[in-house]
């Protein structure tokens, strides 16, 4: 179903608190229906949109997830949208760290909710490197794609960044996948302009901070802040690799440039970029 009269008004004010001047985003456009919010900024990108456009879509009908996985978003009930971004301070090398800053959004956005009757925060964490962890159970909230986009003619660096975010908000527990969950499911009860207010506020202020370090997630307090609401770590997982191999090991750390430390059952360390890794799972979950 598509949003009614008070949720128009309810993104229209988004936009008004959000948007430059008196937010930190360039654009923030809302469409009813799209393929992938990630692919219309990749052509966004490419023709000269500016650092900081946010595209959200009520539907989205081929979206991508990892390992080219397509999935549809039900209308209105998951918030689905990408940020186009063009952080020039920061050397190319350092971008890997994007979508982890991303998933960090999420999580610092989302740990002062709390259950329509409840006292205590929902619990929310991080799934090595980027997954949203909601729940005493620890399901999977929400997930993050992110990609280095031809940036367009006039780019410098020529490259640009795309990350896209699907949240499950209103999402019924007995219409999600196994492993899943949403707010709603939490018994958090918030509306989808309000999630996305609370997420672009976040994302922005972690992505100035980053920019402000030169990328260097230490300095910027980000690496602080991610090992400590990473779920993984301390965990023992099986990594599935590309080419049927698989580590196996405990997870020990997430270093400089946002790779997971995993030490095997000999005692070696392996460090693993979420772009060399095909599934991540806990052992014994």
């Amino acid at each position: 179903m598509l949003p009614g009269i008070q949720e128009a008004a309810a993104w229209a004010a988004l936009r008004e608190t959000a948007v430059a001047p008196r937010g930190a985003w360039a654009r923030v456009d809302v469409v009813d229906r799209t393929g992938s919010t990630n692919a219309d900024l990749v052509v966004a990108a490419a023709d000269g949109a500016p650092d900081r456009t946010v595209l959200v879509a009520h539907r989205q009908d081929a979206g991508r997830g990892r390992r080219e996985r397509v999935w549809e978003s039900a209308p209105s009930e998951g918030l689905t949208f990408s940020v186009l971004l063009r952080p020039s301070e920061v050397p190319v090398a350092q971008w890997g760290w994007a979508p982890l800053i991303a998933g960090l959004a999420l999580v610092v956005a989302m740990e002062d909710y709390r259950p329509a009757a409840g006292d205590a925060p929902v619990t929310a964490a991080l799934k090595w490197p980027n997954d949203l962890l909601l729940g005493p159970d620890l399901r999977k909230g929400a997930g993050i794609l992110s990609e280095v986009v031809d940036g367009g003619a006039s780019s410098q660096p020529p490259q640009a960044l795309v990350v896209g975010i699907g949240i499950n908000v209103s999402t019924p527990q007995a219409e999600l996948p196994e492993g899943g969950t949403s707010l709603l499911a939490q018994s958090v009860t918030r509306s989808r302009p309000d999630v996305l207010g609370d997420v672009l506020a976040t994302y922005a202020s972690l992505d100035a901070d980053w920019r402000a370090a030169r990328g260097d997630a230490a300095r910027a307090g980000l690496l602080a802040g991610y090992r400590r609401r990473c779920a993984t770590l301390g965990a023992t997982v099986r990594v599935s690799l590309p080419g049927d191999r698989v580590l196996e090991g405990v997870a020990e750390d997430v270093d400089d440039d946002g790779r997971l430390v995993v030490r095997g059952h000999d005692g070696s360390l392996t460090t693993v970029s979420a772009g060399d890794v095909v599934h991540v799972r806990t052992v014994g979950s």
